[in-house]
């Protein structure tokens, strides 16, 4: 895959993609290369893996004083 190929996939697994860039994905998925799609394919599921494990890495819970002020504004409108 080239570097172009490499940054769809990535926008593809970020759910970024606009138009334009669903289009050149298309063709990618439609490719006559197997082994190409697979590799897009794979590089996708790669970098959802390496968000996962980097959301589950930074998650940090709420402040415990989140759902007081939530509903204390919701109350408020």
């Amino acid at each position: 895959m080239n570097e172009r190929q490499v940054d769809l996939a990535h926008t593809v697994a970020l759910g970024s993609i606009d138009d334009v860039d669903h289009h050149e994905v298309q063709e990618l998925l439609d490719t006559e290369d197997p082994a190409l799609r697979a590799a897009f394919i794979r590089e996708i599921g790669q970098t959802r893996e390496a968000l996962a494990a980097l959301t589950s890495a930074t998650a940090t819970p709420p402040p415990a004083t989140l759902r007081t002020r939530l509903l204390a504004a919701i109350a408020a409108e």
